[in-house]
């Protein structure tokens, strides 16, 4: 009889095992599918390393906003510094997940990302130009109109006692001192910006040099990076150099005030590089745009947007290798877009007016990981 008892108890308790085994296995099939059909990706269970290069104009702020997101996120942002049309070049070869320009996509550029998806160009911050010089005695007070800085980086002009300067400055004491032009020697967003600037407002500039992220200069000493030109200029009596506003204030150069449109000389700082980004006309539905020359009044004219460049569906493209880097990289644009934004003065950017922030935040919203919404 206890044996009797004993088998029975036996069959019951494998039967048991195995109903219990088939409806885990049935449960968790059926996660599995729920999962599958998901509009969303889950987000990441564990740290992610996302990686990016381009601009350095926008290196410290990406440096900074990246250590503190990690703190808040686990997730680590590796963003190399090369210059905006290095970096481009990187994302559009699928060896970062993200790029960084300080000038919107060009066609060439936007046609040649095309072959892995849909690129977007979103923007971050703004920033500034600043024509900083070093010339001793000089310590402020200096206006230059976008013809004279064209002129200084011709050769036509080539001290800083040259009648064009001197009538642009009454009363400013200016050194029998030649002018020593830096320029970046990189391929360079900063670049961009500088020569469309002088585009605009020298017609012999625009038939002899014209715009570019690489210009053949006819005169000066080249440098790589906005550190480098930084470092050349501050080390150069006579020396006049392009660099971002960040850069200047944090190595306390002295700047020029330049002539906007309207005829005022507007000094560079984050105000004026938030007015240059404020009612922009005929902001397209893309967002590569410029605020060079900003109409507004007030606005520093050589200051624009520095930009982020993803491709909508990010995991089609191939750039991002898991759903975790999907969710970790919008993750980072919307700490960029949201949070960052309250940090971008402390770190000497102007934050994104309002109407340009939103535009900025629905082309986040709108990426994907193979054609499913990437959850926030």
């Amino acid at each position: 009889m206890n044996k009797t008892v004993t088998a029975l108890l036996a069959v019951v308790v494998v039967v048991a095992i195995a109903v219990g085994v088939s409806a885990s296995h049935n449960n968790n099939k059926k996660n599995t599918s729920n999962t599958n059909n998901t509009s969303s990706t889950a987000p990441p269970k564990e740290d992610v390393v996302i990686t990016g290069a381009g601009s350095t104009f926008a290196a410290p702020l990406y440096d900074q906003l990246g250590s503190t997101y990690k703190t808040a996120s686990g997730t680590t942002i590796n963003y190399q510094s090369v210059g905006s049309g290095a970096g481009i070049a990187q994302f559009t070869a699928n060896t970062v997940n993200f790029g960084a320009t300080d000038v919107a996509l060009t066609n060439s550029e936007l046609t040649a990302a095309q072959v892995n998806g849909t690129p977007m160009d979103i923007p971050t911050a703004l920033g500034a130009v600043t024509v900083s010089y070093n010339i001793p005695g000089v310590k402020s007070g200096l206006k230059l109109d976008g013809p004279t800085i064209a002129n200084m980086y011709m050769g036509t002009i080539t001290n800083w006692n040259d009648p064009a300067i001197a009538k642009l400055n009454p009363g400013l004491k200016l050194p029998n001192l030649a002018i020593s032009p830096v320029y970046r020697s990189d391929s360079s967003g900063t670049t961009a910006q500088f020569t469309q600037f002088l585009t605009d407002v020298s017609p012999t500039w625009a038939q002899q040099l014209g715009t570019g992220k690489t210009v053949k200069w006819p005169v000066g000493t080249g440098s790589s990076g906005n550190t480098g030109v930084a470092a050349t200029t501050s080390q150069t009596s006579g020396a006049v150099g392009y660099v971002e506003l960040a850069y200047a204030l944090q190595n306390k150069f002295t700047t020029a005030a330049v002539k906007d449109k309207a005829g005022t000389y507007v000094t560079p700082s984050l105000d004026s590089t938030s007015k240059a980004g404020a009612n922009l006309p005929n902001l397209p539905s893309d967002l590569r745009f410029t605020a060079i020359n900003s109409p507004t009044a007030g606005a520093y004219p050589i200051a624009s947007a520095t930009f982020i460049v993803v491709y909508q569906d990010t995991c089609k493209a191939h750039e991002v290798t898991s759903s975790a880097q999907a969710v970790a990289l919008k993750g980072w644009l919307n700490y960029l877009l949201g949070t960052g934004q309250t940090s971008m003065k402390q770190l000497e950017y102007a934050p994104l007016p309002n109407a340009l922030l939103a535009k900025a935040q629905a082309k986040v919203s709108s990426m994907q990981c193979n054609a499913k919404a990437i959850a926030d």
